[in-house]
């Protein structure tokens, strides 16, 4: 845990973990409610008026759609994904062993879109709105993923991976 994330509290206990606290805040409650309303808008424009609109395009457009309401969903699932892991641990529906287990299947890497490519300018603005809107939602998640520290996010504060190391050798050595 680095030195912005968590200070001694002077007492000899285990430091203070500043991102359960982030993870807690109004600012992370705006921030899921904001990303649940955007996967709502792109399931409501993808199930309605995008068929329609998917059907007017030309070949290009129509290959640039699949694809890219591909990615956007796939985008929108992993960081809905990673926002409701951290939402269990936080209200202690999930253990931090648990949300790590899980958070070990969410890829917040390599969900880009080939925005401005072929393609990018057939599809219909509505299309083009959402996709902007999720790849700056996933900026947003991977600096606060990077900012409490990744995997640790859903570790404990008390979790000390030094002290579960001196505890696996005392255990071994006291098993023979």
């Amino acid at each position: 845990m680095s030195d912005s994330q968590a200070i001694s509290s002077g007492s000899g206990s285990d430091p203070i973990d500043f991102s359960r606290h982030l993870i807690g805040s109004q600012g992370f409650s705006a921030l899921f409610e904001d990303s649940m309303t955007l996967v709502e808008e792109t399931a409501a424009y993808l199930d309605g008026p995008g068929r329609v609109d998917a059907r007017t395009l030309t070949q290009a457009g129509r290959v640039a759609y699949a694809a890219e309401s591909m990615r956007l969903t796939t985008r929108l699932m992993q960081l809905a994904s990673w926002l409701l892991l951290q939402r269990a641990v936080n209200k202690g529906e999930m253990t931090p062993e648990q949300a790590a287990v899980e958070k070990a299947k969410v890829k917040l890497n390599g969900l880009s879109s080939a925005m401005h490519g072929p393609g990018w300018d057939d599809l219909p603005t509505p299309l083009r709105n959402l996709i902007e809107r999720s790849t700056a939602l996933h900026t947003r998640i991977r600096r606060l993923d990077q900012a409490i520290g990744g995997d640790r996010a859903v570790r404990s504060a008390s979790d000390n991976p030094v002290r579960n190391q001196l505890g696996r050798i005392v255990e071994a050595f006291a098993a023979q």
